[in-house]
């Protein structure tokens, strides 16, 4: 272990203003082992119906349970950590996940899915904020870029979990979760390097190194700042709820609406998630170029088209418009994270807590409000209302400009 740490420090941590690539790599493969652990959860919601004669309902307290849990300690970590960073909280949080997935694979009752569900969830809680502070630390001032490598990650991560699902999880049944444990255990020796790093960056930073990232000043008075701040929340809320809607029952609209079976399904929802990753790859660098706002404006409004269109289709163009939703509108969460930490500067943790948080909150509402509705209703009109969620894209309109143009690379 101390042969790999001075590697990966004197790599980047004493030029802070240098892109630390190595770092962004190691920290988007640890939110890659992250989310697909987490993606297991929504993936065998069918194998959970089946197992415990779930509702709808029930379903969407699962997502609950493990949204919730991350959305209300995600800010307080991040606002804790900003006054007082711990290195080597990232492989702690990773340990909780860990205990939840074992806690999952053997799970006898739905209680206890739902116990499972909340460790995942403080896991979550941890990870999310200090990881997105080290990918800013490592960013040498590409922010968009950092953000987007990041995320990219989880999406991956998030897209691999229905087909681990599809082929191992529900043809194994539910024990066979617990071979995922090699997967968190990777993760956890990862981040313990990225540990490493972490504490050499601060070292070396206290020692006198500065970083430009330190010097961002906002003009802008407190209210103009707290109004800018709602509008992001709400453009999240309307990008994570209609997700919602996708990745807790995408997979059960596709098999009422055409009877493709549950393997096929998970497929289908591969598909739309690896579009959710190649969106969210290219939103943060375009933004760092032309702007955020523009991102902002382009994957939240622009979308709506798409999503209108989608409760209408056949088979093959609701996959086509999918792929296109999931490109279109994942394309903004990094541009949203990067705007609001510069609203905020020297919160970076706080603010990451917060949006992440929130993101996962409304997933989990969203997930069970949605799951109510369809049991009064049926799935197919849920996604009828949900498509009109992007109008909210309009709200952009009210965002200041505080865009700076990208420094000049050697």
């Amino acid at each position: 272990m101390d042969a790999k740490a001075p590697t990966l420090s004197s790599a980047s941590a004493f030029q802070p203003d240098r892109t630390a690539y190595s770092i962004l790599i190691a920290i988007s493969v640890s939110h890659c082992l992250n989310d697909t652990i987490q993606s297991l959860i929504p993936a065998i919601y069918p194998m959970l119906r089946d197992n415990f004669a779930l509702s709808y309902s029930q379903i969407g307290l699962i997502t609950l349970a493990f949204q919730l849990t991350a959305s209300l300690l995600q800010p307080v970590v991040g606002l804790y950590t900003d006054h007082r960073p711990q290195p080597y909280s990232l492989t702690i949080g990773m340990g909780f996940s860990l205990v939840g997935l074992i806690m999952l694979a053997f799970a006898p009752s739905y209680y206890l899915v739902l116990l499972a569900a909340m460790l995942v969830g403080t896991g979550s809680s941890v990870f999310h904020p200090e990881s997105s502070r080290v990918a800013r630390m490592a960013s040498g001032g590409k922010t968009g870029l950092a953000q987007s490598v990041f995320q990219v990650g989880g999406n991956l991560g998030s897209s691999i979990g229905p087909l681990l699902a599809a082929f191992i999880v529900l043809p194994f049944g539910q024990h066979s979760i617990a071979a995922f444990s090699a997967v968190a255990l990777l993760a956890m020796f990862i981040l313990w390097n990225v540990g490493n790093w972490y504490a050499a960056y601060r070292r070396n930073i206290a020692s006198g190194h500065k970083s430009r990232l330190a010097t961002t000043v906002n003009t802008l008075s407190q209210t103009r700042v707290i109004v800018s701040l709602v509008i992001l929340l709400a453009l999240i809320f309307s990008k994570f709820f209609y997700m919602a809607s996708m990745s807790s029952y995408y997979t059960f609209y596709l098999i009422s609406k055409f009877g493709l079976s549950q393997q096929e399904a998970q497929v289908h929802l591969f598909v739309f998630l690896f579009a959710v990753a190649a969106g969210t790859l290219i939103g943060g660098p375009i933004g760092d170029r032309i702007g955020r706002k523009y991102v902002i404006w382009v994957s939240i409004l622009g979308v709506l088209p798409f999503t209108l269109a989608l409760p209408y289709a056949n088979l093959t163009w609701t996959t086509v418009l999918a792929v296109i939703i999931g490109f279109i509108l994942s394309s903004a969460f990094s541009a949203i994270i990067v705007f609001a930490q510069e609203l905020v500067p020297g919160k970076t943790g706080m603010v990451a807590g917060l949006f992440f948080g929130f993101a996962f909150g409304m997933g989990g509402l969203g997930a069970a409000a949605l799951g109510v509705l369809a049991d009064w209703t049926s799935i197919e009109f849920v996604y009828k209302v949900c498509s009109f969620l992007p109008m909210i894209g309009l709200l952009t309109l009210f965002l200041p400009n505080i865009e700076r143009p990208a420094p000049a690379r050697a």
